[in-house]
C-alpha cells in the first residue's frame, strides 16, 4: 500500500496554549484523529472546556495548569504528564500573543513579555520533551505566522519571534533529525478566533486582509488541523525542518 495513514491512533499529544483558539482546536483535531491529549495552559477553566470536547471523542485528556514561560513549571509540567502517559509522540507548541504597538511604542515589558510566551516557552517544552523523545522517536510542531515570513504593518516584536521560531524549528530539525525526532512549524495568515474577531469585524481592517489573500477570505480553524494532522502523522514522516504556511495564498501574492 503507498497511502500511509493520517490517523494518530495509539499516540499521545501535547498542545500548550489548548484553551482556546488555535490552540483548542488543533487539541480537538488531534483527538478526532485518534490521539490522547494533553493540555497546557493558564487558565484552568478554559483547559476544561477544552478537555469535556475531547472526552466527548471518547479520547483521553488531561489538565495541566502552566506559566510556560517559567522554567520551573515548565519542568514540573512535563513532569507531571509523564505520570499519566508513558511517552509523548507529538508535541505543539501553540502558546503565544501579540501587542500590536508600533516599533518606536514598545516598552521593554513588552518586548519580554511577547519574546517568553512566544519564543522562550516553545524552546522551553521542546528542550524538556525533547529530551524523552532522544529514545522514542517523535515530532515538534510550532506554530508560527506568516509574520515571521514577511512584513506585516505592526508588531514588530512579535514578527521577531516568529522568525526566530521558524529558524529553531530548522536548527533543531538539524540537530534531532539523529534520532528520528522531526521538527516542523505551521504558519497561519488570518483565522477567526476570540483574538482577531474585534479587528475583523472592522469592514476596513477585514478588506485590507482579504485584498493580499487570493483566496480572498480569511481561515477557518478547521483548515489549520488538516496540516497539523498530517505533519504530526505517519504521513508526515519525511518532512522535518519545514515551515507550511496555510495563509490562503498570502505569502506568494505579487503586484
Amino acid at each position: 500500500m503507498y497511502l500511509p495513514s493520517f490517523q494518530l491512533d495509539q499516540k499521545t499529544v501535547l498542545v500548550t496554549g489548548a484553551g482556546r483558539g488555535i490552540g483548542r482546536a488543533l487539541a480537538i483535531g488531534m483527538a478526532e484523529a485518534g490521539a490522547d491529549v494533553l493540555l497546557v495552559a493558564r487558565t484552568e477553566s478554559d483547559l476544561q472546556e477544552t478537555a469535556k470536547q475531547i472526552e466527548q471523542l471518547g479520547r483521553r485528556a488531561f489538565v495541566l495548569t502552566c506559566d510556560v514561560t517559567d522554567r520551573t513549571q515548565v519542568q514540573a509540567t512535563v513532569d507531571r504528564a509523564y505520570t499519566y502517559v508513558d511517552r509523548i509522540d507529538v508535541l505543539v507548541n501553540n502558546a503565544g500573543m501579540n501587542i500590536r504597538s508600533k516599533a518606536l511604542d514598545v516598552t521593554e515589558d513588552e518586548w519580554e513579555t511577547i519574546q517568553q510566551t512566544n519564543l522562550k516557552s516553545a524552546f522551553l517544552f521542546s528542550q524538556e520533551i525533547g529530551r524523552r523523545m532522544q529514545d522514542t522517536g517523535g515530532s515538534i510542531l510550532n506554530i508560527a505566522s506568516v509574520a515571521g515570513h514577511v512584513a506585516l504593518r505592526t508588531g514588530v516584536v512579535y514578527a521577531t519571534t516568529k522568525a526566530a521560531l521558524i529558524q529553531m524549528t530548522k536548527v533543531l530539525a538539524l540537530e534531532w533529525g539523529p534520532k528520528n525526532i522531526r521538527v516542523n512549524a505551521i504558519g497561519p495568515w488570518y483565522f477567526k478566533t476570540p483574538l482577531t474577531e474585534p479587528l475583523l469585524a472592522d469592514p476596513a481592517y477585514l478588506q485590507d486582509i482579504v485584498d493580499v489573500t487570493p483566496l480572498g477570505r480569511v481561515g477557518e480553524l478547521t483548515e489549520l488541523v488538516g496540516p497539523a494532522v498530517f505533519l504530526a502523522s505517519d504521513a508526515g514522516t519525511y518532512v522535518t525542518g519545514q515551515t507550511l504556511f496555510v495563509d490562503g495564498g498570502m505569502t506568494i501574492k505579487g503586484f
